[in-house]
């Protein structure tokens, strides 16, 4: 009579511990759950990449610092940040032009100056039109 009771009691608790368990899964999968979870993990996320962003954004200024002082940019406070720059060109220092505000911006190759179609070469005086060479 024992044996019979013991296994009715665990069937019925096996019975209740799956109907919990299923209906538990049955709620975590309802549309309204899956975007709550969807929210949260999105949220976690944007955490995430701010903390790594955070850590990058110290990492490069540490970097930078290190920089600095490794080529004695940081010796200089009086100097605005711009003039700090060294500049680079070819042939050295020696060989950078200074433009006016008037002709506009440097061009970053440094081997000649653009506007609109012409392209001037340094030292030739000869300019010539681009749309021409097609």
């Amino acid at each position: 009579m024992f044996r019979r009771t013991f296994w009715f009691t665990a069937g019925v608790g096996a019975g209740v511990w799956a109907t919990t368990k299923v209906n538990r899964k049955l709620k975590q999968l309802t549309p309204e759950s899956l975007a709550a979870q969807a929210a949260d993990k999105a949220i976690d996320a944007g955490h995430r990449l701010k903390e790594i962003a955070v850590d990058i954004r110290a990492q490069m200024a540490h970097r930078e610092a290190e920089l600095g002082e490794a080529l004695g940019l940081n010796e200089r406070p009086g100097l605005p940040p711009a003039s700090r720059r060294p500049a680079v060109g070819r042939g050295g220092p020696a060989a950078v032009v200074r433009l006016h505000a008037a002709d506009g911006p440097p061009n970053t190759a440094g081997t000649h100056r653009t506007t609109e179609n012409t392209t001037e070469e340094p030292g030739t005086g000869t300019s010539y039109n681009r749309n021409e060479d097609h």
